[in-house]
């Protein structure tokens, strides 16, 4: 089959791979119709994620038809239309019990390694390094699925592939994110990155009641994005943003920060910015973490950073001193995907959203590599690439 294929950084190819089988009973193997590029594919694009090898297949936004499924994989039937979330559950463990998917105990496959890294393990993730089990990922023409029984979302015939594929990562990732601020309607949400989990996070922060939603970027096609969606939008190359949410609070600051940017921050004109790239050149710091400094600042006291950005390692000069003092609450994390998805289906179904308005541009398989690029420049007013294997 062929498949995107990860040979080093900045070097993404479209190769002939090895079809996948049904290698435990759970197994499922997918047709898939549908996968895209996501924002933190370029982590391993950039370089930036431990754990990547090459050969490694990427992607993990993919929705298919199921071709040929394992014994112990009765709930699901050749022809079954279904998404596949990011995280691989078992949906067994005491984590996936509390509705903790994202750090599923038996998915991941290099178990022993995550543990020396992180201190326990976390879940499976599709296309995402073998700190979280080195699964071949799904923007291939076929994707085995373990623990298929647990790890898929079956869609309707009534809706589109556009209307359903980020059911797998993106929209349930911003809706976790705005979630996990517990959002009141006096409530101001501030959201720094107006990619495509912050155009989610936007919305569902709006259809959780906040009161106002303000947007941090840079991109004009993002920033008209995030208006068109009902948020105030703030160029940070333009104004400071400290100012202008205070300016927009009242001098008290947003009760909700949201970081939807992750450990590529692009602010240039700071100082701290440009320490942690001169840090980060000369590989003695991992991430930039430039808009959780930021939110930490501008939060007002007692309020919440939500963080659904992700962050690959070690951090420097982050004034934990300020958010102790202020009394900020920090809630974290990959996404917990199949905890949201019934209630995000309903929600699509209802008309209450369609996720594709993110989506602008569609391509085949062979010109992922190209695109790649196109997407982490932000080039063509690209925001959203979907691919049709």
């Amino acid at each position: 089959m062929r498949a995107l294929v990860w040979h080093g950084p900045k070097d993404i190819r479209c190769d002939s791979v090895p079809d996948p089988r049904i290698e435990a009973p759970r197994d499922a193997i997918i047709k898939v119709t549908s996968c895209a590029i996501c924002g933190s594919d370029l982590h391993l694009y950039d370089g930036f994620m431990p754990g990547m090898k090459n050969g490694d297949v990427m992607g993990h936004e993919t929705m298919g038809i199921v071709e040929e499924v394992g014994p112990e994989c009765t709930n699901l039937r050749k022809g079954d239309r279904v998404v596949i979330p990011f995280t691989i559950i078992c949906g067994d463990c005491d984590q996936c019990r509390r509705g903790n998917f994202s750090v599923c105990e038996r998915s991941n496959r290099n178990k022993d390694l995550a543990d020396k890294v992180f201190g326990h393990t976390t879940a499976g993730l599709f296309g995402y390094t073998h700190l979280t089990g080195g699964y071949p990922g799904g923007q291939a023409e076929y994707l085995r699925v373990p623990f298929a029984d647990r790890t898929h979302i079956k869609v309707p015939e009534s809706l589109t592939d556009e209307q359903l594929l980020f059911l797998s990562d993106i929209f349930p990732t911003g809706w976790q994110a705005a979630v996990q601020c517990d959002i009141e309607p006096t409530d101001t949400v501030a959201i720094w990155g107006c990619g495509p989990v912050g155009q989610m996070a936007i919305r569902s922060a709006i259809l959780l009641g906040a009161r106002q939603v303000i947007a941090i970027d840079r991109v004009p096609e993002r920033l008209s994005m995030a208006r068109a969606g009902g948020a105030i939008t703030l160029n940070f190359e333009e104004e400071s943003i400290v100012e202008r949410l205070n300016e927009l609070t009242h001098g008290k600051g947003p009760e909700k920060c949201i970081d939807c940017v992750g450990l590529e921050a692009h602010a240039t004109a700071t100082l701290d910015s440009m320490y942690d790239r001169a840090k980060q050149a000369v590989m003695l710091e991992t991430d930039r973490p430039h808009v959780l400094r930021e939110m930490m600042y501008v939060c007002r006291p007692a309020g919440t950073l939500s963080i659904p950005g992700v962050y690959g390692g070690l951090l420097d000069k982050i004034p934990f001193g300020m958010a102790m003092n202020k009394g900020l609450t920090f809630r974290m994390g990959q996404t917990h995907v199949n905890r949201w998805t019934d209630d995000l289906l309903r929600r699509i179904e209802q008309g209450q959203i369609d996720p594709s308005f993110v989506i602008t541009h569609r391509i085949g398989l062979e010109q992922g590599p190209d695109m790649y690029k196109t997407f982490r420049d932000k080039q063509d007013s690209c925001i959203k690439v979907v691919i049709r294997p």
